[in-house]
């Protein structure tokens, strides 16, 4: 029996990825100007006409056409003939949903930022081996001393408590330098500016909303606009598609064999995360590639060069599109040469040479055949894709939005009961009882009883507000996990 298959174009021999091997991952790879989007739409058609949801971020403002149907193209029409593909060429709208962190295009994105973690928050903060240990320590005072950090206010709040709690904390979890507290209270200020305070709070972004299939049984395409957060604030774009990321390999259960992905996540500008980033965070991200294909999610790079991407990630991608590159330095002719060696050799090919002289939508193309070992490299013909290729009139967009699926979940901001408001309380208390705070509480007082989650909100019922103070304080990964998928199977009954 014939495997399903995304049908890519033709070279030597008909091009096609299996989309059962589609969660093996895969590289976009080629200069400006190249190919690289038209490949990614293309690719992301063929998954939603496959039942497979999509994520990915469209960080030049001109991938909202995948909703609507492309126009009659003579151009496309011949080349999709060409191709032999004529029969399966027609004009074609997606499923498409919009999000956007500043909640402009679309709907709103949020994390709570004791999920993102410490190792990924100090990427963020671009804060130094000192300063990440301190951070370190403000994540651990926060599951101690049940201190939910759930935005920004709540973080600065237990920066400021740790500096007037140095002396005291020392014992327990090391030297707080002041010096260091007030640099990171500055980076948080800075990203301030940038508006990034509008990513952290909740209610946090569902993993189920992105993996949706439209009546139809197609998948939903995700779509980031992400142009303003790429121009604005490019290293928050990286970490929170690495974020993304995270959670999907956290909380996914391991799923065996299958037919096509549950999920294909396409992180364009990957550079922008391996830019100088620490040992630790690239050991992540290489665990998370190795690891994520087991929960039935396929993750596709799309940068300039092959060489953007480090060996150990590299290496687990098993299907590759290369576009063409241009060699006029020492160090590009090295790339080119890199980019040429990763793949297995044709003999009629001269891959290096070909990757200098392919056309705009032509590309070198490496899939993974039935048993899971790459094909020879082809040089290769992209077949034109369905949707428009210009961008959605305001208008459009704002049809697409109010009839979302998921349409009013996430647009109202909540402001809970957390580190912040708990903080004060405290001090409060302090001052009107005129203790000395140790470990948070007045000398010779009992310790405040904690505030009840339920208190939060009057419309959160007792059931709701019980689980979401466990998840609050679940400390782990695991932890948080197995909160959510209780909280999930009690919600849907």
């Amino acid at each position: 029996m014939k495997q399903e298959a995304i049908y890519l174009g033709k070279g030597d021999h008909p091009q096609e990825l299996l989309t059962a091997l589609a969660n093996r991952h895969g590289l976009i790879a080629g200069a400006t100007g190249t190919g690289k989007t038209v490949t990614l739409r293309v690719l992301a058609e063929g998954f939603s006409r496959r039942g497979v949801p999509v994520f990915l971020a469209d960080v030049k403002g001109d991938l909202s056409g995948l909703a609507k149907p492309g126009a009659a193209n003579e151009k496309f029409t011949q080349r999709a003939a060409e191709l032999d593909y004529a029969a399966d060429f027609k004009p074609e709208a997606f499923p498409v949903v919009f999000w956007d962190l500043y909640g402009e295009q679309g709907h709103p994105v949020r994390a709570v930022i004791q999920d993102m973690g410490p190792l990924l928050l100090s990427r963020l903060l671009e804060l130094n081996e000192v300063q990440e240990g301190i951070l370190n320590i403000a994540f651990q005072l926060a599951e101690d001393e049940d201190l939910p950090l759930l935005d920004f206010k709540d973080l600065r709040s237990l920066l400021a408590n740790i500096g007037e709690r140095a002396g005291e904390l020392q014992t327990r979890y090391g030297n707080v330098s002041a010096a260091s507290l007030g640099a990171i209270q500055r980076r948080l200020l800075a990203l301030e500016r940038e508006d990034a305070e509008l990513f952290f709070g909740e209610p946090e972004l569902e993993l189920a909303d992105l993996m949706q299939v439209g009546a139809d049984g197609r998948g939903r395409i995700n779509v980031l606009m992400a142009e303003r957060l790429y121009q604005k604030s490019p290293k928050l774009y990286a970490i929170f598609l690495m974020w993304l990321l995270s959670r999907l390999f956290e909380e996914l259960p391991e799923r065996g064999d299958a037919d096509r992905p549950r999920l294909v996540f396409f992180f364009d500008e990957a550079h922008l995360l391996f830019n100088d980033a620490p040992k630790a965070l690239v050991n992540r991200i290489e665990q998370v590639a190795r690891l994520i294909r087991s929960k039935g999610v396929g993750v596709y790079f799309i940068s300039q060069s092959p060489s953007d991407i480090p060996d150990p990630v590299l290496g687990q991608l098993g299907n590759r599109v290369q576009h063409a590159l241009r060699a006029f330095t020492p160090k590009d002719q090295k790339a080119v040469r890199a980019a040429a060696q990763s793949f297995r050799v044709n003999p009629k090919l001269n891959t290096e040479a070909a990757i200098m002289e392919l056309g705009v939508g032509e590309a070198l193309v490496s899939t993974l055949d039935a048993k899971g070992t790459p094909h020879i490299v082809d040089r290769v013909k992209i077949v034109p894709p369905a949707s428009r290729l210009g961008v959605l009139t305001p208008e459009e967009r704002r049809e697409l939005i109010a009839a979302s699926p998921v349409r009013g979940k996430y647009e109202q901001a909540l402001d809970r009961d957390s580190a912040h408001e708990r903080l004060q309380a405290r001090k409060q208390q302090q001052e009107a009882g005129g203790g000395v705070l140790v470990g948070g509480a007045p000398e010779g007082r009992p310790a405040p009883s904690k505030p009840a989650m339920g208190q939060r909100r009057q419309s959160d019922s007792v059931l709701e507000t019980a689980a979401k103070s466990i998840a609050r304080s679940a400390g782990s990964s695991l932890g948080r996990t197995l909160v959510r998928s209780l909280v999930n199977a009690l919600f849907k009954k």
